[in-house]
């Protein structure tokens, strides 16, 4: 078996599971998309009811199909390689399913059990049958790129986005997708030359390619298309109107460019939901005035209403509330304002995230970490002042003894005037009588002897000018 998901070595040994060509468990990986799981497999049949003899194959990308073992000599199983039925030729995919459960999954794609499409199994593949197909898989990225080359070259407005081998190597599927229609007949030629191979083109929609491809949804899951989804319904975008959605077609659209499928998971528990809620269009008649809808939370049953003239100012009203006023306005009466119901709301006190098993925070990264020759230096500083003795702390503790009042007296130090306070109050009243505004005292009690100096110069320079004046 090549397992292209277990990274499988060329003699068909898988490197991750070490199945040795079975995977054990049958869902490995993207190989095997959409796998069903035989819940009837260890169930035994009546007696005297035969197996049931059609089986689901599954090829390249999800691909199924269902395949009739007529020849009895062959014990099929799941996970068996087999050689099929081709157009023409034959090709090799996997069993994916088999037993009682196959006639359900023909019912759902509504097969017929003697339809035409149900074709044969020719045999169990062989070694060689496998090297053959495993050589015919290697050359597919090839092929899809020098055929993407001839597309460019011929100017045709297509997408080449897969390409899949038979398992004899003798025919190629090219799936591509197109909004207009294309004429390829061209591009056969110029394909079928290149590469010695029967061509053969097969349209698909933009949703059938995500499948087919795969890839990593906005979610952070794995598409659902190419999970378990099986059926692509309409969505419109009346879907994301119901779910109070904004119509954002970056935000509402998939990887496939169309809107996603996902809207239409949640949009019947909506649907059940706003059945209860009064139409939007719905006026609310109040003793202050009319209201008028501005928007609502589904769930948590709430709806704001503004008044017309005062539209800057939104109330919140729960669904009771907004239904009360309808049937008092029914009966040709007014509600009471607004406001009035809005003060009846109790709020929940919503409950903070608690770190209670050791958790980090998310934004332990913001915060910028001081340089590391900082932190040196200031190592330094605090063993220097501790063996020192010059702790900061215990230079507040002095400080407060030293501004502390002796016992059994007050501190006459700080009610006695000093001399350079004298001084200046003499200077303003002299000033005063001279007919100049006194000099308001700006400079602390405490200086220093030099700055007294310069007062004295200051002010006998003063005097000496106010002599001059008189005579």
């Amino acid at each position: 078996m090549g397992c292209s998901s277990c990274s499988t070595n060329k003699d068909g040994v898988p490197k991750g599971c070490k199945s040795n060509g079975n995977c054990g468990t049958g869902t490995c990986g993207s190989g095997n998309k959409l796998a069903v799981f035989d819940w009837l497999s260890n169930m035994t049949l009546p007696t005297g009811e035969a197996q049931f003899n059609i089986y689901e194959v599954r090829f390249k990308n999800g691909r199924k199909h269902f395949y009739k073992n007529t020849d009895k000599k062959h014990n099929v199983v799941m996970g068996d390689v087999v050689a099929v039925e081709g157009n023409p030729g034959h090709d090799i995919g996997v069993v994916s399913l088999a037993g009682e459960l196959v006639k359900v999954q023909m019912k759902k794609r509504k097969i017929a059990l003697d339809s035409p499409d149900v074709k044969k199994i020719y045999r169990k593949a062989s070694q060689k049958d496998i090297d053959v197909w495993n050589t015919a898989r290697d050359r597919e990225l090839e092929t899809q790129r020098k055929g993407r080359e001839i597309i460019s070259r011929l100017g045709l407005k297509m997408k080449l986005s897969d390409v899949e081998f038979q398992g004899d190597g003798n025919k190629a599927t090219f799936y591509y997708t197109a909004d207009d229609r294309v004429d390829f007949r061209q591009l056969i030629r110029d394909l079928a030359s290149a590469f010695s191979i029967r061509v053969e083109m097969k349209q698909v929609g933009m949703r059938q390619e995500a499948a087919r491809l795969g890839g990593i949804g906005s979610c952070g899951r794995e598409l659902c298309c190419s999970t378990w989804l099986t059926d692509f319904r309409k969505v419109n975008t009346a879907a994301a109107r119901y779910q109070q959605l904004s119509l954002n077609p970056l935000k509402l659209a998939g990887q496939c460019g169309k809107l996603k499928c996902c809207l239409n998971f949640e949009l019947d528990s909506y649907l059940d939901a706003l059945s209860h809620f009064p139409k939007q269009d719905v006026v609310l008649k109040t003793e202050k005035g009319e209201a008028i809808f501005v928007k609502m939370d589904i769930f948590k049953k709430l709806i704001w209403y503004t008044y017309k003239e005062e539209k800057f100012k939104w109330y919140k009203l729960s669904l009771e509330q907004v239904t009360e006023i309808i049937e008092l306005n029914e009966n040709d009466e007014l509600g009471s304002p607004l406001e009035d119901y809005e003060s009846e709301i109790e709020e929940e006190t919503k409950v903070d995230f608690e770190n209670v098993v050791g958790q980090d925070s998310l934004t332990r990264f913001d915060t910028p970490k001081k340089p590391r020759r900082n932190r040196n230096r200031n190592r330094k500083k605090n063993a220097n002042q501790k063996k020192s003795g010059n702790n900061p702390s215990n230079k507040a503790k002095k400080g407060n003894q030293k501004n502390t009042p002796k016992q059994g007296g007050q501190n006459n130090k700080s009610n006695k005037p000093s001399g350079q306070n004298q001084n200046k109050k003499n200077n303003n009243k002299q000033n005063q009588k001279q007919g100049q505004a006194p000099k308001q005292n700006s400079s602390p009690s405490n200086k220093k002897p030099n700055n007294q100096r310069k007062n004295k110069r200051r002010n006998s320079g003063n005097n000496n000018n106010a002599q001059k004046n008189k005579q």
